[in-house]
């Protein structure tokens, strides 16, 4: 089964040649992809590899995440799975005073954004899910919380 890696950090005047020369000693079975801007066609900042395995996926990282192309140290970490619900989850989520959710309505209609603030402040704050990225890291500061308030 191939895994799919992110790759973050890239610089804007990076081809996907270029990425790919950045990769070429990593072996076969490694494919590039890097996401563009449809109007001016420059690099957006990221793209994606994808391996053949878990194992090489994390060789894979363990070797090129913090490398520099370009000048820029990239980032690498395993993608996650695009899904509806995530990305609902997202639109809806708090984002810390901006009002619209991090993804832009393309028709730029400004009525969803009016009806997200409402069911923002309204929703219960423990209703909100965190990042499965980080929800065992916020579990432990839960845990170490409840542990300083119990010993205080």
């Amino acid at each position: 089964m191939s895994v799919r890696l992110y790759v973050g950090n890239l610089p804007e005047d990076l081809s996907r040649q270029d990425l790919e020369a950045a990769f070429a000693d990593a072996g076969e079975g490694v494919s590039a992809k890097l996401i563009t801007d449809r109007k001016t066609g420059k690099c957006r900042g990221f793209g994606f590899v994808t391996v053949k395995s878990d194992e090489l996926a994390d060789q894979f990282i363990e070797k090129y995440n913090g490398v520099s192309i370009k000048d820029n140290p990239i980032k690498i970490e395993k993608a996650l799975p695009r899904s509806k619900e995530k990305e609902e989850t997202a639109a809806t989520a708090p984002s810390g005073g901006a009002s619209s959710g991090g993804k832009r309505n393309k028709g730029g209609g400004n009525n969803n954004n009016k009806s997200r603030k409402t069911s923002t402040s309204s929703s219960d704050p423990d209703s909100v899910q965190p990042d499965p990225r980080w929800a065992q890291e916020l579990e432990k500061l839960k845990q170490m919380l409840a542990t300083q308030t119990t010993n205080s």
